[in-house]
């Protein structure tokens, strides 16, 4: 298995050189701003989704302005989308830090998501980028719907499998499909950008598995979960499978627990030992790794190179972290 170094590594001088550009996209002559810019810079995640733009341009051709403006737009409109949910979800903190809506308020918080918003509009816009605006406004238009979606079923715990995977197709799913039709777009390779989305899109949604089967405790840990979805009510396909397959009996005491007792730690732990047993992380496990082969075979045809070595070390990555 392939470190994290050792992933980073072809495209290594490409992030380092994103980093600075994305931060000049961010510059404002608002001081208020740019304060609030500099602190999300400061906490950014992984930087899985620059990773994946790199990595699969380099593998389908010449790293070039064009990968790098697509780069800086998807990660605009992935922190405006994040800042925006911090206020939707009421949350007061963001990957350990705190959120900038608890921090300035949602007014702010609002208003940052939506500067973001009309950076990558101008940004396209600037660099005559129409087929770039394209691709992510399609991921804007995505997301939403699959949020709504999410908020319209959630009312009813009777989502569908079917149902489920066209939330998370919408709401995770469209953003690496973004991010590898992007890579294959800004290197002219547009004879596989509709393959690249699709291997974006199977990686998106093995990825949203992987973190559903993370409520129910790591790999090694199964059993002592956060809990944390059932608390939040929301059907995620460990539950839904358990929902589907499990008696009668057992379905009735997951379903009041998660509609009535999601409050009470004791009845959340009785309801993720009943979806393990039901087989749901099982399930769920199976699903991704079958996603994955799937979106392996797309690029089966593209000529090895170290950048090709390092995306499929990083997709095993996506599915076998620890967090």
């Amino acid at each position: 298995m392939m470190t994290v170094d050792e992933i980073m590594a072809p495209i290594e001088h490409e992030m380092q050189q994103f980093e600075l550009r994305f931060q000049e996209n961010m510059k404002s002559k608002v001081a208020m701003l740019d304060k609030i810019t500099h602190y999300i810079i400061k906490r950014k995640g992984k930087q899985m989704r620059p990773m994946f733009l790199f990595l699969t341009a380099k593998m389908l051709g010449e790293i070039n302005n064009k990968t790098y403006q697509a780069a800086s737009l998807v990660e605009l409109l992935h922190t405006a989308t994040l800042v925006h949910d911090d206020v939707v979800d009421d949350a007061n903190e963001r990957r350990g830090f705190f959120s900038v809506n608890a921090l300035w308020k949602n007014k702010v918080a609002v208003l940052v998501g939506d500067y973001m918003l009309s950076k990558v509009l101008l940004l396209s816009i600037e660099n005559h980028n129409v087929r770039l605006l394209e691709i992510i406004a399609k991921a804007v238009q995505d997301m939403s719907e699959g949020e709504l979606l999410q908020i319209e079923k959630a009312r009813k715990l009777d989502i569908t499998e079917e149902v489920y995977f066209e939330i998370i197709r919408q709401k995770t799913g469209s953003l690496v499909a973004t991010v590898c039709e992007a890579a294959a777009s800004s290197v002219d390779r547009e004879d596989l950008a509709a393959d690249m989305r699709r291997f974006g899109e199977l990686v998106g949604l093995a990825f949203q598995i992987k973190d559903d089967i993370f409520d129910y405790g790591t790999p090694n840990d199964i059993g002592k979960p956060t809990g944390l979805d059932i608390r939040e009510r929301k059907m995620t396909l460990p539950l839904i499978y358990a929902l589907s397959t499990a008696p009668k009996e057992v379905k009735r005491e997951l379903i009041y627990i998660v509609k009535n007792q999601n409050e009470n730690e004791q009845k959340v732990k009785r309801a993720v030992q009943l979806v393990i047993d039901a087989g749901g992380i099982q399930y769920a496990h199976e699903k991704m790794l079958t996603l994955i082969n799937e979106a392996l075979v797309l690029v089966e045809n593209i000529p090895d190179s170290e950048a090709k070595r390092a995306l499929i070390g990083l997709v095993n990555y996506t599915i076998t972290r620890e967090k």
